[in-house]
């Protein structure tokens, strides 16, 4: 089976192979409870784990959506059985140290420290660390962490050349996690007309996940 990227996969990373061939099959489940995809990756921890990351448009996850997409998926995954054997399935949050996997991601998270793998050389690199200077249609700038001699300070890299980026976890991207965090959360309740009062627990660093056995 080969796995065909739907039209309304706006990710501009995405996997490949059996990793793929979830994704398909879990990205219309999650978009019908409101949810979207950011990563799905099986490993062979624990016999094998399939891991799928989500969150819902506000950038939001919390341990109950967890389980919620935990609830919608499983059927799904039981009727195509992607996966020939038994299985745990991992459902969290992507994290303050999340990867980036959308332009609007690199957008949100300007200013912000990030490791980056390209699929083909870039300014004679592969490999980049930096801050998100600016992003725009075709690409990002990266002004470098550490220039190595003769290298110009920033280097842009097309999205098409992009295999990987993740944010790097620093006190300044926690501080502004957790403030959007709280403020996606806080126009959530208010859209559901919920006070807005109530206490709400973040652990620094933590994804929100839930894992059951398949």
């Amino acid at each position: 089976m080969t796995a065909t990227v739907p039209d309304s996969d706006d990710r501009i990373i995405r996997e490949s192979g059996i990793d793929a061939r979830i994704a398909l099959i879990v990205q219309p489940v999650l978009r019908a409870i409101g949810f979207r995809l950011v990563r799905v990756h099986l490993t062979g921890q624990n016999g094998l784990t399939l891991q799928i990351m989500a969150e819902r448009e506000d950038g939001t996850m919390t341990v109950e959506d967890c389980e919620e997409v935990s609830r919608a998926v499983s059927p799904a995954l039981d009727v195509d059985d992607p996966i020939e054997k038994a299985y745990h399935l991992e459902v969290s949050s992507p994290g303050i140290d999340r990867p980036l996997v959308r332009k609007s991601d690199f957008a949100t998270w300007t200013g912000h420290l990030v490791k980056m793998e390209t699929s083909v050389l870039v300014a004679d690199r592969k490999r980049f660390k930096g801050k998100i200077a600016e992003s725009d249609a075709d690409g990002v700038l990266i002004e470098r962490d550490k220039a190595a001699y003769g290298e110009q300070p920033t280097v842009r890299v097309p999205y098409g050349a992009i295999a990987e980026a993740r944010l790097v976890l620093t006190d300044d991207l926690i501080r502004d996690a957790l403030s959007k965090d709280n403020r996606a959360r806080k126009e959530t309740k208010k859209r559901r007309g919920e006070p807005e009062d109530a206490p709400e627990g973040v652990e620094a660093g933590a994804e929100d996940e839930t894992e059951q056995e398949m």
